[in-house]
């Protein structure tokens, strides 16, 4: 029997992406082609080259040590990107409360992946995700619970985790040349306004899914009233309602499960930076303390913060670019960043870039065509 879209305590109806909405499947069928990886593939060689072409001197290359040590920390950091993508997929399984199975969640996150690899980051893949998970017969609040929860799990990790590697690392921890808050730079303004950003649209759907989804709805539409903000009416009473029906939903996942999907979360972006500094080690071998090690850490973190922000599909040539200005003093030279950064795109990026041109057209034949053949 086909599921009717639930009705949430403010009187109105979620958005239910089990019906047939042509327009909401169209686009994301769109943004789903395979020939969308050629823009952010552009995007980031191109970066690449730029870099290159700026008096670019090769002869600093010869100072990698391509032996034994080099190949096995980029092995180490290939089996991290693996546990990262394991850790994700547990976190899918927990929330879906058994209706996937493990390897189907593995799938699931490689999918979700490829959306975000070409989509700017600054959208996210949020409409991919509520698409697929109903495609996979998934119940609509429970799919909107998920996405939502995702993104506030999410959020909570590199907002709460910062000030403790702020008291380890000082200023620093921002930039290389941080060393107190008092002189503005680039970099820290930059890094705060996306801090402050995460953070607020990471509380606003933390209380509306646990505390009280009526008045986040209710103070979204309010804010439409803003001159600037009507033609975000639509959006706003979508979010709102998408809301009220996850916080619904929420009640059914006990604590154990919450704190299972945080401690997953947590593993997912530690493998993500620690992988990059074990590329770091083996190219360029630099000397580090324990201190040190945590400082590139959190000089890490303090990157993807930054980028979660960046306006091209995947954050393509906008982490190329930030790589070398923020880390310059824990790498030799720029050469050696570049090829660092290549390598580390190469490993996770592009890899799913990749990966998702052979698995999503195989899902959408076995998935999104059987079910629209039932339909019609």
């Amino acid at each position: 029997m086909k599921e009717s879209a639930p009705t949430n305590i403010a009187g109105a109806k979620s958005p239910d992406w089990h019906t047939d909405n042509t327009d909401a499947h169209n686009s994301v069928m769109r943004s789903l082609r395979i020939s969308k990886i050629f823009i952010p593939i552009l995007l980031g060689l191109g970066v690449i080259i730029w870099l290159i072409s700026r008096d670019f001197d090769f002869e600093k290359l010869q100072d990698i040590d391509w032996g034994y040590e080099t190949f096995a920390w980029i092995s180490l950091a290939s089996a991290l990107m693996v546990l990262r993508h394991l850790a994700f997929s547990l976190r899918m399984y927990i929330l879906a409360q058994g209706h996937f199975t493990f390897r189907k969640c593995i799938e699931l996150v490689l999918i979700f992946e490829f959306s975000l690899c070409v989509t700017p980051t600054t959208l996210g893949g949020s409409a991919v995700s509520l698409f697929v998970l109903t495609q996979e017969r998934l119940s609509a609040a429970r799919t909107t619970a998920i996405v939502l929860y995702k993104v506030v799990l999410d959020t909570f990790f590199f907002v709460g985790t910062f000030p403790i590697l702020f008291l380890l690392n000082g200023a620093n921890v921002i930039a290389p040349h941080i060393w107190n808050l008092a002189t503005p730079h680039w970099e820290s303004r930059l890094f705060f306004f996306s801090y402050f950003a995460m953070m607020s649209y990471g509380s606003v759907l933390f209380y509306g899914l646990f505390i009280n989804p009526k008045l986040i709805r209710n103070l979204l539409v309010a804010a439409t009233r803003l001159p600037f903000l009507t033609k975000l009416r639509a959006r706003a009473e979508k979010l709102g309602d998408e809301i009220i029906v996850a916080a619904i939903e929420m009640k059914n996942i006990r604590l154990r499960e919450h704190l299972f999907a945080f401690l997953a979360t947590c593993a997912a972006w530690a493998f993500k930076f620690i992988l990059i500094a074990c590329i770091i080690y083996g190219i360029d071998a630099p000397e580090l303390t324990i201190g040190r090690d945590v400082l590139l850490y959190g000089r890490l973190q303090v990157m993807f913060i930054i980028m979660a922000f960046s306006p091209t599909p995947g954050g393509a040539g906008f982490a190329e670019g930030l790589f070398y200005p923020f880390l310059k003093d824990f790498i030799s030279n720029v050469e050696i960043a570049t090829v660092i950064a290549l390598i580390w795109r190469l490993m996770s990026y592009y890899l799913y870039l990749a990966l998702g041109a052979v698995v999503i057209p195989n899902w959408i034949k076995k998935v999104y065509l059987a079910n629209k053949k039932t339909t019609t």
